[in-house]
This record gives structure tokens, sequence and C-alpha cells, in this order.
């Protein structure tokens, strides 16, 4: 994850290209402008720093600073997001054709290979999954179990009646059914997702579907998927969950093995590999929609908690490395609490 901090005469303006802060930020553009007229704006870059560590509970920053006072075309200096690059798109065609042709065998062995988890099987038994609820503390149950009532009060109220109408002597009827089987993406490995389960599972449990399988990556350190990620799957009624990320997911989920019978569409989002992988298979099944990599914007007249705007900022951030996280402030004092240390955490 990254975090790109630019300073425009007294405005700080964090973000990730040009075309996205004018898409989004109209005024600041003019502003952006008329600093470059006046020769107020120059620049002094830092690259990205490419990790983070915690702290005795903070996490170091990790930004870029750009100043831009003086320089007449920004844009050149200003980071990109990473495209689908042939790499990722040659070694997902790879991981889709291994896996129709070898099934288990293959989203076995890709599982090893890419997240370093040998497993036997990748079907989760639903004791664990209940087991994992019971495990959870009082307040973490109370709250997923809120969560998913809030999820499928609102999905419930998107339900369409049947329309039927006649005219001309032409009869049209429009109706909604449910597919048979929906298969829901939870991203995992360096992280735990339990919000992502409960927004594509509930939803699918609110449509109708019969069957709705959930696929998270294991953590490499544990071989296991976290143990409240499983717990939101008992709490969104979900039986059926696999060990298996990546491509290999997404493949398994479209065509099918011999443990994970095929979907008819897929929803949530994952990394790069995950975002093509639902691209290449779009047709054989169904998508949501291409997700990822994350973004967010936070605009700030620093009058907010710093702390709640860097969560913020954190949420979207820690969901790859490819993440994007945006802040526009009128306030220096406001960023530079961000910038020189760390984040506080919790």
């Amino acid at each position: 994850m990254s975090f790109d901090l630019v300073q425009v005469a007294d405005v700080v303006v964090e973000f990730g290209a040009l075309d996205r802060l004018r898409r989004i930020a109209q005024p600041f553009e003019g502003l952006v402008e008329r600093g470059l007229q006046r020769g107020e704006v120059g620049v002094e870059a830092h690259g990205t720093l490419p990790t983070t560590r915690e702290v005795g509970g903070y996490v170091e920053a990790v930004l870029s600073r750009l100043d831009l006072r003086g320089v007449a075309d920004p844009e050149p200096l200003l980071p990109r997001p990473v495209r689908e690059d042939g790499d990722v798109l040659r070694s997902v065609r790879e991981t889709l054709a291994a896996v129709r042709e070898g099934g288990d065998a293959a989203v076995l062995e890709l599982t090893e290979r890419f997240d370093g988890v040998r497993l036997e099987q990748t079907r989760v038994p639903e004791s664990a999954l209940r087991a994992a609820l019971s495990a959870q503390p009082r307040e973490v149950r109370e709250a997923l179990e809120l969560a998913a009532e809030r999820i499928e009060s609102h999905h419930r109220m998107q339900l369409r009646d049947p329309v039927s109408h006649d005219t001309g002597g032409v009869h049209i009827h429009s109706s909604f059914r449910p597919v048979d089987r929906a298969g829901c993406y939870v991203p995992g490995g360096r992280a735990a997702y339990p919000s992502t389960l409960l927004m594509t599972a509930v939803p699918a449990k609110v449509a109708g579907v019969r069957e709705v399988v959930v696929c998270v990556p294991p953590d490499r350190s544990t071989g296991e998927i976290a143990s409240v990620t499983l717990a939101a799957a008992a709490v969104a009624g979900v039986t059926e969950v696999h060990a298996v990320g990546g491509a290999q997911a997404i493949a398994a989920m479209a065509y099918g093995t011999e443990a994970i019978p095929s979907v008819d569409v897929i929803c949530g989002p994952g990394t790069a590999y995950v975002a093509t992988a639902k691209r290449r298979v779009f047709g054989i099944v169904g998508i949501d929609m291409v997700a990822g990599p994350s973004e967010i914007l936070v605009v700030s007249d620093g009058s907010g908690n710093p702390d709640w705007v860097a969560m913020d900022l954190f949420s979207q951030a820690e969901h790859d490395e490819l993440a994007q996280s945006i802040l526009i402030c009128t306030d220096a004092d406001f960023i530079e609490y961000m910038t020189p240390g760390a984040f506080r955490m919790g």
C-alpha cells in the first residue's frame, strides 16, 4: 500500500494521479493551475517507501512527498496507478488453463506455489464454521450479527415483484429470479475481511440463491482461514467455504472441479490477479464487476479527527500493494500529523 502526498502553495493534496484529482476535485484544479501561473509550484520528490513496520503500537507511515512549486508541468512527476501488465495476464491465463485441465490437483498445487500452504483438501468442515463463531468474543459476534442484519435489511428493499404489461395485443412479463449457485470471493492471506463475506453472501441469501460458496485464501503462517471470517460465514448461513484464493479460486468457481462445483455468478473484490481472472471468465459465468485495485479519496478541511481520517485511508490501502489512498486537505498541520511518524492504530 502507498500514500502520495503533494503540497501546492498553502493546500496539501495527497493523491495518486492528476487526472483523478481533476475528475473528483475540480475546485483544486484551478488552485493548481493558478499556482503554476504564479511560479509558486515547484517539485521536490521523494520515492514511496516500500514497506510498513509496526513500532510500539504505531505503523510507520508510507508516504511519498511532492512539492510542486515552480514546475510548469507536474503531470509526468505524479505517480500513476499500476494497470494490468503482461506478467499478470500471462500468469492468470496459465492458472485458468491449469485448473480447467487439472481440477482439484491443480488448485492444491497452485495454492502451495502462490500461498505457501500445502493442503489435503480445500473444503472447510461446517463444524469449523460453527466452532469459529462460538470462539469469538461476545462483542465480535454481536458486531457480525448486527452487520448481517443491516445488510439483509438493505438488500431486502431491493427485491422486485414481477411486472406485466399488455399493449396492442402483446403481453410482456418481466420477473427476477435468483441463480442456482453463487460464488463469493473474499480476500484473505494478509488480513481478515469478514465484512466482505457478509456483504457478498448475505445479499445472495436475500435474493434466494440456493447454494452459496465462499472462497478465501488461507493465511500463509497458519495455513488456515482467519477464525473471524469463518465466523462471518456461519452468521451469513454459508455452509460451503473453501481455503483457496487468487486466480485459481476464480477458475475453480467458473469451470468447476471435483470439490468445487461451478457457479452461475462470481462476486467479490481481490488483487489484480483476481480481477483479471474474473474478466477472463466473464461469459462462462456472470460477474458483479471488475473490482480493484482499491482507491479512496478523503477531502478534509483539517477540522476532523486525524486518526479517523488515517483509518479511512488504511481501510482501502490495506487491501493490496496496488491500492491508492488519496487525501485532499487545506490544513498543512493536519497532514503533518500523519507524515513524519505514524498512524495510531486502535
